[in-house]
């Protein structure tokens, strides 16, 4: 039997209570395969262990989680603890030291799930985003010259390297040729003429070696817009940081809200684990109370087992999330129009998985 070894960063605000619902669906898909195992491990790292130590992690965090085969994360942000540093001293870096560079999000129109936009139907909204996930805008370079004084300056750098840039867009390229899908690239080559002009380059050079992949780029306000007025138009869709990280929130609201959204940040070699997480913010202001929606997290539960090979459970957990949206909303929590706890959410999740 193989035994998946897990680390669980259930971090800040609701983290912990929504995590303890992913656990506890994968433990049960787990049980009713019989064919592999989780081993889960707490750490009690985020704000509040900054909050006690000054750190978001220990000094040796990354070195502990390297023997992990995955980890699951929670949620990262409190009060008090500035978001710059709750978001790069725990996400970013685990994403940057291990090397995960592809955030996989989808944005998938559930059966039962709410959409604010007019006459749209269900098979129309079903995107897969690939977003470039360890440099761009996010790399964390820059300067703050003259602090303070009146001539004072600011600089943030976009880095995109060659193997960055190229490694992302052939993941996506791939993707969309193993799911006979159409590739969007989206850029913003016409403002930023330096980074975007050459990640346009970058896709259009990778692309030669894929003729029997359709494509199409769009620049990031042109596909803002059309994610809103006709979302029927992207499928596999490749993205910078900053643009995937702000597109992929747009998708979330046009697909049942960020309680439904979910998100994989892949090592696709293995060198490293791999992390899942729900998209979502730690909503300290309903933190404690059993309202938080677990589904996004098991959304994560979800992708995690797609990627140890269990697709027929990655599946089946997407199946169960419908049935709950369709048939038992009663047992859906309140944002979702229903009357449950995020437990009760996640033992009826559980009830309808054994079937």
């Amino acid at each position: 039997m193989e035994t998946y070894r897990i680390a669980v960063v259930a971090g800040d605000g609701i983290g912990p209570e929504v995590m303890a619902e992913c656990v506890k669906v994968l433990k049960a898909a787990a049980a009713l395969d019989g064919g592999f195992a989780f081993e889960f491990t707490d750490f009690p790292w985020g704000c509040e262990y900054y909050l006690k130590t000054g750190k978001m992690m220990p000094d040796d965090g990354i070195e502990t989680l390297s023997g992990y085969d995955a980890i699951l994360l929670g949620a990262v942000g409190y009060p008090g603890v500035p978001d710059n540093i709750s978001l790069r001293d725990l996400l970013l870096r685990i994403r940057h030291d291990f090397d995960q560079y592809v955030n996989l999000r989808p944005v998938k129109l559930l059966k039962g799930a709410p959409c604010p936009l007019k006459d749209v139907k269900q098979e129309d909204i079903n995107m897969t985003f690939v977003r470039e996930n360890t440099e761009g805008e996010y790399a964390g370079s820059g300067a703050w010259l003259y602090k303070g004084q009146p001539n004072e300056v600011v600089i943030q750098n976009g880095v995109f390297s060659r193997k960055g840039t190229e490694r992302v867009i052939r993941y996506a390229y791939e993707l969309a040729r193993k799911e006979h899908k159409t590739l969007t690239s989206i850029s913003k080559a016409n403002a930023l003429n330096y980074s975007m002009v050459f990640w346009d380059s970058v896709f259009k050079e990778v692309g030669e070696e894929y003729p029997d992949v359709e494509t199409h780029s769009y620049l990031v306000d042109a596909a803002s817009m059309f994610m809103v007025k006709d979302p029927g138009r992207f499928q596999i869709v490749v993205t910078s940081n900053l643009f995937g990280d702000i597109l992929t929130d747009l998708g979330a609201a046009i697909a049942g809200g960020m309680g439904l959204a979910a998100g994989a940040n892949l090592n696709p070699e293995r060198k490293f684990p791999s992390m899942f997480e729900p998209i979502h913010g730690s909503a300290p202001d309903i933190a404690g109370r059993q309202i938080a929606n677990p589904l996004a997290a098991i959304w994560s539960a979800s992708q995690l087992l797609d990627f140890f090979g269990h697709e027929d459970w990655g599946a089946r957990i997407l199946e169960v999330m419908e049935d709950m949206l369709v048939n038992h909303r009663e047992a859906l929590t309140p944002d979702q129009g229903g009357t449950a706890s995020t437990a009760e959410c996640g033992d009826m999740f559980v009830k309808l998985l054994q079937g």
